[in-house]
């Protein structure tokens, strides 16, 4: 049976979930004359690993990823801007050094994502826990880290296609307590130096990885069995897999060159500014679930950490999504009902943008659906419209999270070895198609209150 619509069109929208998919439907919503209730818990209530009541808070890495449009990852983050990205505007304001990638000053961009949804009149932000939905219309965006409560209806709403996994967080350090008669500034392949390296010899390396294998973990209390996102793995969980599987991973030292030594060092540990003052550092790769005080005893084996002070632990939670092909159709919306949306990385992406993503794709069907417009089959030779394909066509018994990337893509009418140059032929084809589809659908793109 298929929910109608059970609004009128003045009636505000509900969108539940502040996060970066929250915040970017309600933005795209308001900003074409659609009236929006945004429900958020925080602060009367915190999910784990959410430390601010701000919007759109970044709770693992501060890094976007790259923003070259010779990377699947910045096509994604073009195409964003030409829509007019909340988010990704925000981002662009509160940057940080990060060689190619898009880094912010993560409580600066959330203020700002705060202070702007706030000034829109259109938007009311309920403070309150949503704790069951009956119906739409509403746009459900609560991300990974939905509320038991919340989880335990959306499991009857959804059925046996809901899913789960476990994803970790870096932990962050203070810049001056950083050893830096040891480490060094520098990118790979000597592109820039916005990355502080900590080296180590093979014998260093081998007195870490032996104390990281017989650290101690923090217990998961209620989680159901242990799974894990093969793209955010914690470091103690990619140390099983062998003694070097850390050095072909986020240890690896291939195009890093210390300047002391001017050779390659056998491993090397990588940290990226987390704030605009650079004053805080993360450790690139090394989300954990290692108990803090044994946190504190392990990473300071690595050279040039050895007094290191951490302003944040690496801390693991629990993350939610559900399978995409089989409960949601082509729009995000939910099967059998015909105006609740999902969005953001509960739909089944992984990343911020790519979660925003969703929440700009779910905020305009609902918008078409209000308008009594047909729903927006995105290109599939965009990023975007790649990453609903794979939601939509992915084998639901295998079904797991995704990254924009180059595989998502149509294959090219011809082969082209070079990757940057594969990846520009893909940027240019996909901004050109996107071009196309704004203008064939201008009543969606123009909006009323610019």
């Amino acid at each position: 049976m298929m929910w109608e619509p059970s609004a009128k069109s003045d009636d505000p929208i509900m969108i539940i979930g502040g996060g970066l998919a929250g915040s970017e439907a309600a933005y795209q919503l308001a900003k074409r004359g659609v009236r929006v209730k945004l429900y958020e818990m925080r602060p009367k209530k915190y999910p784990p690993a959410h430390r601010t009541s701000k919007l759109a808070e970044l709770v693992c890495s501060n890094s976007l990823g790259s923003d070259m449009l010779s990377s699947p990852a910045g096509i994604l983050k073009a195409e964003m801007r030409a829509l007019d990205s909340l988010i990704i505007k925000c981002a662009d304001l509160h940057k940080v050094p990060a060689g190619w990638a898009l880094a912010v000053d993560r409580e600066a961009f959330s203020e700002e994502v705060t202070s702007r949804i706030s000034s829109i009149p259109l938007i009311e932000i309920v403070i309150e826990e949503v704790t069951r939905i009956e119906g739409g219309p509403a746009i459900i965006a609560t991300g990974p880290l939905t509320s038991t409560a919340l989880t335990s209806s959306l499991k009857e709403m959804v059925g046996k296609g809901f899913l789960y996994f476990y994803d970790a967080v870096a932990p962050v350090v203070l810049r001056e307590t950083i050893n830096m008669d040891i480490a060094f500034y520098g990118s790979r392949y000597g592109h820039g130096e916005d990355y502080i390296n900590c080296p180590l010899t093979e014998e260093e390396y081998q007195r870490f990885y032996e104390a990281l294998m017989n650290a101690e973990v923090a217990a998961r209390h209620d989680f159901e069995e242990e799974r894990f996102f093969e793209g955010c793995l914690p470091i103690e969980v990619i140390a099983k897999r062998g003694r070097d599987a850390l050095r072909f991973g986020p240890m690896r030292p291939v195009g890093i060159k210390d300047p002391r030594t001017e050779k390659e060092p056998y491993a090397v540990v990588q940290l990226r500014q987390d704030d605009k003052e650079g004053r805080l550092y993360n450790m690139v790769g090394f989300q954990t679930n290692l108990r803090w005080s044994e946190q504190d005893r392990v990473f300071r084996l690595i050279r040039g950490l050895e007094e290191v002070e951490f302003a944040r632990y690496g801390v693991m939670h629990r993350n939610i999504y559900v399978n995409a092909p089989t409960v949601l159709d082509a729009w995000l919306r939910l099967k059998g009902f015909k105006d609740v949306f999902m969005a953001g990385q509960i739909v089944g992406v992984e990343g911020y943008v790519e979660s925003t993503a969703m929440g700009l794709v779910a905020a305009l069907n609902m918008f078409c659906l209000l308008e009594g417009l047909p729903l927006l089959s995105w290109p599939r030779d965009t990023a975007i419209g790649s990453l609903l394909w794979y939601l939509k066509n992915a084998n639901p018994s295998s079904f797991q999270p995704m990254n924009i990337n180059l595989g998502l893509f149509p294959p090219l009418p011809q082969k082209i070895k070079d990757r940057r140059k594969r990846c520009e032929f893909i940027a240019q084809k996909a901004l050109s198609s996107l071009e196309v589809f704004m203008k064939a659908h201008e009543n969606v793109f123009c909006s009323k209150h610019e």
